[in-house]
């Protein structure tokens, strides 16, 4: 359909007819005929279109809790959508098949349609996830706006790899779950392709202007050493100790072999978080452990308790306060 052919929000037009993406932090100069670095976006005669707005390749509800979002809008369920493409070449990717694809596929759905799609479906909001939401901007920003108008909410989850100019356009998106893979620039070049420093610069941005939860895949060998953890918490301490900082397992999958994440190493993760002052960390992807619950950072209380993605008893106060000590809990 004609309509998939989207102008990109953000670009700007050079000589010889070539333009440079201004949406993520690769910045990609593109000359006439060619895609940027994520393969959905195409420079046709000076102009940067979006290959994928309205090309529905994913779609589920899911409780917020499976994105995962702890302190936003706890126990709602969100309309998961995604197209094909991502600006990361993750090695470990668990959804390579749509987020490294060969060709773009997808249904042909529109903004209005998502909305009406996620109200059918007795959900409280919309999340944009599964592969990258900035490399289909132009279709998640049209859909927050529609959203929010008809009262639901719209989280992020992301990679945090889009300029500030992004950023300032995503007034309508409530909150974002933003992977912060690794405190390596090496990590990050050697199996993300991507670099560290525009990932902690939009964290900073984001946080400025919505609720964040940070999450960190520990993969064995890779990122899993006292030093790498310790020196993430660090950072996420001196930017907002409240801010919930999961710990995830890792398992094998797209091009890398190592073995899965042990649940002591998450432990490990969730102790040396303890430590640096973090209020709120998470052990994730191990269903059942008591690090998936959160308690006070004042007394320890257990305010939310979960199991898996649900959350099976929520113990707060009036103004989610804790109800042993009254200690404000975070919860967007």
């Amino acid at each position: 359909m004609v309509w998939n052919l989207k102008e990109a929000y953000l670009y700007k037009k050079l000589g010889n007819v070539e333009v440079k993406c201004l949406l993520c932090a690769h910045g990609c100069i593109i000359r006439n005929g060619a895609r940027g670095f994520c393969g959905v976006r195409e420079n046709r005669n000076g102009i940067l279109y979006s290959l994928v707005y309205g090309k529905l390749c994913s779609q589920a509800v899911d409780p917020i809790e499976k994105k995962p979002f702890y302190h936003f809008r706890p126990g709602s369920l969100a309309f998961s959508i995604a197209t094909v493409g991502c600006n990361f070449r993750c090695l470990h990717c668990q959804n390579a098949s749509i987020s490294q694809p060969r060709e773009i596929v997808g249904e042909d759905v529109t903004p209005e349609r998502i909305a009406e799609m996620a109200l059918a479906s007795n959900c409280d909001g919309i999340a944009y996830t599964y592969t990258e939401p900035t490399i289909f901007f132009e279709y998640a920003v049209d859909t927050a706006k529609i959203a929010r108008k008809k009262g639901l909410y719209n989280v992020f989850v992301t990679n945090g790899y889009m300029t500030e100019d992004a950023i300032k356009k995503m007034g309508d998106i409530d909150a974002s779950r933003i992977d912060l893979k690794s405190m390596s620039d090496k990590f990050y070049r050697e199996i993300c392709s991507a670099r560290l420093e525009p990932v902690l610069k939009s964290i900073k941005l984001l946080h400025s202007r919505q609720h964040v939860e940070i999450i960190n895949l520990v993969i064995p060998t890779k990122n899993d050493s006292d030093e790498d953890i310790r020196a993430l918490c660090k950072w996420v301490f001196d930017l907002d100790k409240s801010i919930p900082l999961h710990f995830t397992a890792y398992y094998p999958s797209n091009k890398m072999a190592i073995p899965g994440t042990p649940a002591s190493t998450l432990e490990k993760a969730y102790c040396i978080a303890k430590e640096e002052g973090i209020e709120y960390p998470y052990v994730g992807n191990v269903p059942g452990h008591p690090g998936e619950n959160t308690y006070c950072p004042k007394c320890n209380e257990q305010v939310i308790e979960r199991s898996g993605f649900s959350v099976s008893r929520m113990n707060l106060a009036k103004g989610n306060k804790c109800p042993n000590c009254g200690a404000e809990i975070k919860i967007a």
